[in-house]
């Protein structure tokens, strides 16, 4: 006699389990894109002030805008014009004291009277600044550093009418080549002559030690052509460059 098979028990809410796990794994999805979709809009208003910090000092983005117009031009009698930048070139005060001292100058070349050559002392305004020319014909005797006794009274009363501020002294010479037991280069003799000037300042004026720069040129800043002697002449010289303030510090 067969025993009479058992039929077990077929569960038909099996399928509940994959669908919650479905559904758990939908909601950690959608979890996951709205946490990304928060960062990435924090992200753009962090990016977008960095850009408004960047641009506001010129003028590119309204002041109140957090990201530039995207609106069509606007009319000419509306449009923001950019900030000022800072250009390298001197301003009205800078030059009217150049002027100024250039006229001071010209005073003191006149109560010299004779005592110097003719031409021994120029000057012109560079983007530097002013620049005083010492010509070799009256104050240096050719190939040597020692100053001309004769204009060290000048050069002590120009040290005195420099004010105290940053300035350059530089040596320079033609382009004949020097050999002596002293200078065995232009090199050392513009150097020499440079530095003697700027001793001569120092001892004789109310400038202050760092604001004093000196520096040996040779012939290889010629302000005139080394082809005939005339300019030659010129290009003998040692420059006293009143330095402009540079364009951060206006």
């Amino acid at each position: 006699m067969s025993r009479a098979k058992k039929h077990e028990h077929v569960n038909h809410e099996r399928w509940l389990v994959s669908y919650a796990d479905f559904i758990t794994l939908l909601f950690a999805f959608f979890v996951v894109l709205f946490a990304s979709s928060q960062s990435d809009r924090k992200k753009q208003k962090e990016v977008a002030a960095a850009m408004q910090t960047a641009f506001t000092p010129l003028g590119s983005f309204e002041a109140h805008a957090k990201t530039p117009p995207i609106e069509q031009a606007p009319s000419a009698s509306t449009i923001t014009r950019p900030a000022a930048l800072a250009l390298p070139f001197p301003q009205a005060g800078q030059t009217t004291r150049e002027e100024e001292m250039k006229e001071r100058l010209s005073r003191l070349l006149r109560q010299a009277g004779g005592r110097l050559p003719e031409g021994s002392v120029t000057t012109r305004i560079t983007p530097d600044g002013l620049v005083i020319s010492l010509h070799e014909i009256g104050f240096f005797p050719s190939g040597a550093a020692e100053v001309r006794r004769e204009s060290i009274p000048m050069l002590a009363a120009l040290a005195e009418t420099i004010p105290n501020a940053p300035l350059r002294v530089e040596g320079h010479t033609d382009n004949v080549p020097i050999h002596t037991a002293q200078f065995s280069s232009n090199w050392e003799l513009s150097t020499a002559r440079a530095s003697a000037i700027a001793r001569l300042l120092l001892e004789c004026g109310a400038i202050h030690p760092e604001n004093v720069s000196a520096a040996g040129y040779a012939e290889y800043h010629p302000v005139a052509s080394n082809a005939t002697e005339a300019g030659r002449s010129m290009n003998r010289r040692v420059d006293i460059i009143l330095l402009r303030a540079p364009a951060a510090s206006r």
